[in-house]
């Protein structure tokens, strides 16, 4: 009976694609569903389904990470760290098919952050935490809100559509 309640809790935490991990228990976040719009996204994108690894972590562990990395004394919702710096593609369709098949890179979400957003924007915390992931594989891929003029903005819109996220 022990072991199974291990075995139960272990399923919980770690998705069954072994891409998926929740590092946190402070906001609930339904795996299966992440995991579905994960496959569905990289199928859409047509990258392999591990394509990207993603960890759900506590508020704490963000902030010390977008410190580190970032050089911003607070937390965040999405953080990218790609295997390799890539430019800006031309082309989301040709940058997809030229990494095909390849590990992107990590992927890091605040669930405290994600719900705050949720409510902020009238979503479901699904819903944010979907587009979070959406976000993160988009610099993955090497867009970069920040710097391109509203590209990304754009091809983060058109997908969000076509995924079915609002």
């Amino acid at each position: 009976m022990a072991a199974n309640k291990r075995e139960s809790n272990a399923s919980r935490r770690i998705g069954r694609s072994r891409n998926i991990q929740n590092a946190q228990t402070r906001v609930k976040v339904s795996l299966p569903t992440v995991e579905q719009f994960f496959t569905r996204m990289n199928r859409e994108l047509g990258l392999q389904p591990s394509a990207a690894f993603v960890r759900f972590v506590p508020d704490p562990e963000m902030k010390r990470l977008n410190t580190r990395f970032r050089h911003k004394r607070k937390t965040t919702d999405v953080l990218s760290f790609p295997c390799e710096t890539r430019t800006a593609p031309h082309s989301l369709k040709r940058r997809t098919i030229e990494l095909r098949g390849t590990f992107l890179g990590d992927i890091a979400i605040s669930p405290w952050v994600a719900r705050r957003n949720a409510k902020v924007f009238g979503r479901s915390i699904s819903e944010e935490i979907c587009g979070l992931l959406l976000h993160g594989v988009l610099h993955l891929l090497g867009y970069d809100h920040e710097t391109d003029r509203g590209q990304m903005e754009r091809v983060e819109a058109k997908l969000r559509h076509r995924l079915g996220l609002s």
